[in-house]
């Protein structure tokens, strides 16, 4: 667990300017941030970013990824992915905070003081772009985030030109690791909540998302040897200690969102029917941390529900169904924002070893991964979960299979996630929406907000037509499946 972080206030991240008898400062409104520290944004665009997308992996994408489903404002849930209701649209979050994290890399680069951030700010660029085109595919980025020194209405760019091309995201991970490699000054890093100005954690951190984000691309280009290389090095999250997370607390303003909501927005959201079944399946006790028995059981029962059920014309009893465990509400200080986490690494390695793209022991791996999730989430391995139904050569199952099962269960708080893996690899299997509103498919990418039309009408116009009207069924580039 990473130290306890604790919100600044709004005037904590800004610096007044003295005043002077000039006219200009006289009438410059001493409360308007002039210039913000790095240390400052670095830790507000780290929090922000990951309260706000655990809060959406739970109440957007754990639906997406058939973890949960909802019993009510569930338009999303039946995919009707237009209609956001408690969650839904991450696109603001990412932009926000992309635009914040701008600041602090123009700041590295023009204050010599403020070089150490420069690394660091590279490889959150990475990680939030990343994010942000594997949801909606092609999206506003070369033109994007640059405030008043920019375009209001950026150009969409390609994925492909997003993670491949000079100042993409794989560009962005190798200039990041090689400016904190060269930087000489003595002058710490601060605000950092998620390493604590460790910076060889970070080029380990950047080595972990090129891991992530090579297989991303592996049906598109040739990535072995790269992937080799990196796991021939060493140099990627391999302890729990060394994940890229920072722990939420017990008491408000710093508890899981879910935790602060009235208790019906929190009963909203119940075991999935697809989540139930691979638990039951699997013997997986880690049910009892996702989860806790439904009100009417008698012997500490789980029950889910299939995902898209239309609570218009169906009566839904919440006494039938389990909800989130303590976890989510009455404990939150077990949970973590997880940016990157040891066991998510060690099953990208598996899937990457499985598909013979690096030379390794899949299995090994993958059982390294399930015990780093079990213990991730507090949970004691059985003894015989490994050579159970969870064997990485289980009877009537594949490797691929497992190990994308296994790393989609842990996801739990991450459910974007777990959506992209499913439509990178099909696995796991989920479950026919009750009362689809769409058609019966499951959605293969997000859609770009109504306020694109109404703010970059001719960028959004052509980015919509190349997705067939921004349809949710149009696969992104790198999706070969």
């Amino acid at each position: 667990m990473k130290n306890t972080l604790y919100i600044l206030s709004f005037f904590a991240l800004v610096l007044t300017t003295s005043c002077t008898k000039d006219f200009e400062d006289i009438n410059t409104n001493p409360n308007a941030p002039n210039t913000v520290q790095p240390s400052l944004l670095l830790r507000q665009v780290i929090y922000d970013f990951g309260e706000q997308m655990s809060y959406e992996g739970f109440v957007a994408g754990d639906l997406l990824s058939q973890h949960r489903t909802a019993l009510d404002f569930n338009l999303f849930d039946r995919h009707d992915l237009k209609s956001p209701q408690l969650g839904g649209n991450p696109w603001p979050i990412f932009y926000t905070n992309l635009r914040d994290n701008e600041i602090i890399l123009t700041q590295s680069r023009t204050t010599a003081t403020f070089q150490v951030y420069e690394g660091p700010a590279l490889i959150l660029k990475a990680y939030m772009a990343a994010g942000l085109t594997d949801l909606f595919g092609d999206v506003p980025y070369f033109e994007a985030f640059n405030g008043v020194n920019g375009t209001v209405t950026p150009t969409y760019d390609t994925q492909q030109s997003i993670y491949l091309d000079e100042n993409g995201i794989l560009d962005n991970l190798d200039k990041g690791i090689t400016a904190i490699q060269n930087y000489s000054l003595a002058i710490p890093l601060e605000g950092d909540i998620l390493f604590d100005g460790n910076l060889q954690a970070w080029i380990t951190f950047a080595n972990s998302l090129k891991l992530k984000y090579l297989m991303r691309l592996s049906d598109k280009i040739d990535v072995s040897e790269d992937l080799q290389a990196l796991y021939n090095s060493g140099d990627f999250i391999s302890a729990t200690a060394e994940n890229a997370v920072f722990n939420f607390t017990n008491t408000d303003p710093n508890s899981f969102r879910l935790a602060q909501l009235r208790v019906g927005d929190f009963n909203n959201f119940v075991l999935s029917e697809t989540m139930e079944e691979l638990l039951t399946d699997l013997n997986d006790n880690r049910i009892g941390t996702f989860f806790r028995p439904f009100e009417n059981a008698t012997t500490n029962e789980y029950n889910g529900l299939l995902n898209g059920v239309d609570a218009s014309s169906t009566s839904i009893a919440l006494a039938e169904y389990s909800l989130a465990g303590t976890a989510f509400r009455e404990d939150t200080s077990v949970l973590d924002a997880n940016f990157m986490t040891s066991w998510e690494v060690y099953f990208t390695l598996a899937e990457a070893a499985e598909k013979g793209l690096i030379t390794a022991n899949a299995q090994a791996l993958y059982n390294t991964g399930v015990t780093q999730a079990f213990e991730y989430w507090q949970t004691d391995l059985p003894a015989t979960y490994l050579t159970g139904n969870a064997a990485y050569d289980a009877v009537g199952t594949t490797p691929l299979q497992q190990i994308m099962t296994q790393k989609w269960i842990a996801n739990i708080i991450n459910g974007y996630e777990g959506w992209v893996d499913y439509r990178r690899t099909g696995f796991p299997e989920f479950n026919t929406v009750s009362a689809s509103l769409n058609n019966g498919l499951i959605p293969v990418r997000m859609p770009y907000p109504a306020e694109e039309d109404a703010l970059n009408a001719e960028n959004y116009n052509q980015a919509a037509n190349a997705t067939n009207g921004n349809d949710i069924n149009f696969p992104v580039w790198w999706d070969e499946n």
